[in-house]
């Protein structure tokens, strides 16, 4: 068939209608699969009467849209379902294993069964893998309704879709299943192959093991269902037969940013314990240990900074331990200089000093420092009267002379507003003390 490219396009990897129910032998997950948008779990704030899919399926009507969230949350059959409950052809492609050919044949597929009067739901698994370009080529088949797209994801699409895409699809975010939704699904799992050889506390662990994944669990589920057990496994057995599910956590991804996130946050709210759990939870996952070392320097400055001025130098000391350590016994400098920044005092006054300095650098462009503090290097140079009227602050009682030191054209300016708390407390009472003298000296 030859397509609207202009060439006989390969045949997409895609699914035209739902198929029949799986078999005996499919896995659990796949037997398990819901037939009516009302079965999923976990997600009614999209599925409920009131969600955005519930509406948008009462109405008849569906718009494009991206689901985001993390895996086995049900991403899939949502799309799957949404197709049946409107009417609309279903295809899939993914973007693992699809191409620029295979966009083409979904694409000409498409705009065949759109002729003959039927409307086609593109699912796209995976749509972040999609270049740039390859996004682009959505557009104009999404624009002529040619296509319903669903797009499934588990990175941020603000990042990983294209401005020009996301301004035609709606984002629906997908929660993390939580104890109750997979406790639901072990409870169907159970009516379909009988009870789990798990004591009520090993029933628990299986879940929290899951990490909130569905299909995870289901997959474990399977495992005790096929081994054959006799008798009931404890938490410890269940541990040594199972194996826990690696967190989510990808170095350069939403992982990443979201934990550093976290506990930036939770050091800068002085809650040393929450500040450890983020960090724990970044180097168990794999984190590099010299990244989260340079991110303390920086807590250090950023929301510390003058209030405790030895914060600084404690972290600079857990990153030449760990550099002298190495992993894992250097990770206890890191604890210890994150356990000091969450229990410091606060202040951001340096940061925002140096935010309004900065600014104020810009806009002034290149004046002159005032004649009085410019060295006179040369004869020339004082006879023009360089360094004119320069008081040397050490010749006067109170090691303070109030000089200008400002240049000709530009007002004093107040950039550093020391807070009430830590050292900056008694740096406050400096720069008072500073200022009186100067107003009383005029």
């Amino acid at each position: 068939m030859a397509d609207l490219f202009g060439q006989d396009a390969p045949e997409a990897r895609r699914e035209d209608q739902r198929g029949d129910a799986p078999g005996a032998d499919a896995p659990l997950p796949d037997r398990l699969r819901p037939s009516a948008l009302a079965e999923v779990v976990g997600q009614e704030h999209l599925t409920g009467p009131d969600g955005a899919i519930g509406r948008m399926v009462a109405a008849g009507r569906l718009s494009s849209m991206i689901l985001w969230g993390p895996p086995g949350t049900g991403k899939t059959s949502i799309a799957r379902l949404l197709a049946d409950a409107v009417g609309l052809r279903y295809a899939a492609i993914s973007a693992v294993f699809s191409g620029v050919a295979d966009l083409k044949a979904a694409f000409a597929e498409a705009e065949k069964f759109a002729r003959a009067g039927r409307k086609t739901l593109l699912f796209v698994d995976e749509i972040h893998r999609f270049n740039r370009a390859q996004q682009d080529g959505f557009l104009p088949f999404v624009e002529r309704g040619v296509v319903t797209l669903v797009g499934a994801t588990t990175e941020n699409p603000s990042f990983a879709l294209n401005a020009a895409l996301l301004s035609r699809a709606q984002v629906l975010v997908l929660n993390r299943l939580d104890d109750g939704a997979l406790a639901a699904l072990l409870a169907k799992a159970e009516a379909m192959e009988g009870p789990l050889p798990l004591t009520p506390e090993a029933r628990e662990a299986l879940i929290a093991q899951a990490d909130g994944d569905g299909r995870f669990l289901l997959g474990q589920a399977e495992t005790l269902f096929a081994a054959g057990l006799t008798e009931p496994l404890d938490p410890a057995s269940l541990g040594q037969f199972l194996q826990r599910r690696v967190a989510v956590y990808d170095k350069d991804r939403d992982g990443h940013y979201n934990l550093i996130s976290a506990l930036h946050k939770s050091v800068r709210g002085s809650d040393p314990q929450a500040a450890l759990y983020w960090l724990a939870r970044m180097l168990v996952a794999g984190e590099e240990p010299l990244f989260l070392a340079r991110r303390l320097v920086r807590m250090a400055v950023e929301d510390i900074g003058m209030a405790d001025p030895h914060a600084l130098p404690q972290c600079m000391a857990a990153m030449e331990a760990y550099r002298f350590l190495g992993s894992p016994e250097g990770e206890l400098a890191l604890v210890q200089a994150c356990l000091y920044l969450a229990t410091a005092p606060k202040s951001n006054a340096a940061y925002l000093a140096q935010k309004a300095a900065w600014k104020a650098a810009k806009d002034t462009g290149s004046l002159m420092p005032p004649m009085n503090i410019v060295n006179p290097a040369t004869g020339l140079m004082e006879s023009l009267g360089y360094g004119k009227g320069y008081t040397y602050d050490h010749d006067t009682p109170e090691g303070f002379s109030g000089d200008n030191y400002w240049p000709e054209g530009m007002a004093a300016e107040q950039f550093y507003t020391p807070v009430e708390r830590g050292f900056e407390r008694e740096v406050k009472k400096r720069l008072d003390y500073w200022d009186k003298l100067r107003a009383e000296r005029g």
